[in-house]
């Protein structure tokens, strides 16, 4: 029994050392003048979270902040032995209300604060070949034999049948961005897989562009039909940089991170 005390003892002993010297150490930090400076700019840097915004089944993601990260930027520039912002590091700031607590709701616009746009295509080759020739950013639905691992435009699995297939493609080519199109495959199949529930805020048809071009407004998800004329693209695409928007993939354009 007086082993077992002992032990004890000197466990307690231990571990009051341990924290005593990382009390030491923090104290030390934060009198270095290093340590001061990154102090005295950090509220400078801070980033507010924008909250994502629930509206009974949908949610528009929001956009996380940023901070210093003080310690990580401490031990950066403790190698030089000087304060430079330059060696700044950052975290994020998760918002209270956020798209990651809330993945059974339906995103049917990315957050207007982005200045962006994403298209998301149905199988339309001359399309697909202006964005690639012009390097826009898009997003495609494709099947299991229209998946291609050198694609230019980012994949988003539509094969119902054989859904596992292409999900097994994108995993091991590291192409799976998890977001499900819920006009095409069924809605609680998506919330099963974990996936972000998706629908387009309006369509490009074969015939519709003057509706389409009054409906661009940041954070648009627009679905290409594979009816829509290549022409009628070029002049949706005018009207967006004339709004002064971004083009960039699905993925991006819901994505929380603060870029």
């Amino acid at each position: 029994m007086k082993k077992f005390y002992k032990s004890i003892g000197l466990i307690g002993i231990m571990l009051f050392s341990f924290y005593y010297t990382e009390k030491i150490a923090v104290l030390m930090q934060n009198k270095s003048p290093i340590m001061q400076n990154i102090n005295a700019i950090s509220d400078n840097y801070v980033v507010s979270a924008v909250n994502a915004n629930i509206d009974k089944e949908y949610i528009t993601p929001g956009i996380s902040g940023k901070r210093i990260n003080k310690t990580k930027s401490y031990v950066n520039m403790k190698s030089f032995g000087v304060f430079n912002e330059y060696y700044l590091v950052f975290e994020d700031i998760k918002p209270d209300v956020s798209l990651e607590d809330n993945i059974d709701k339906i995103i049917k616009n990315g957050n207007s604060n982005k200045n962006s746009v994403a298209f998301l295509l149905e199988n339309n080759a001359s399309i697909q070949k202006y964005l690639e020739q012009n390097k826009l950013a898009g997003s495609i639905l494709v099947k299991e034999n229209e998946y291609k691992n050198d694609n230019y435009l980012e994949q988003i699995n539509n094969d119902r049948e054989k859904y596992s297939n292409v999900e097994s493609l994108l995993n091991k080519n590291n192409h799976n961005k998890n977001i499900c199109y819920i006009k095409s495959i069924d809605q609680e199949f998506c919330k099963k897989n974990h996936k972000y529930l998706v629908e387009e805020t309006f369509s490009l048809t074969g015939s519709n562009i003057i509706e389409a071009k009054k409906n661009i407004k940041s954070g648009a998800i627009i679905l290409i039909k594979s009816s829509a004329k290549l022409e009628e693209f070029k002049l949706l695409v005018k009207e967006i940089n004339f709004k002064g928007l971004s083009m960039v993939s699905l993925s991006e354009l819901i994505s929380e991170k603060n870029n």
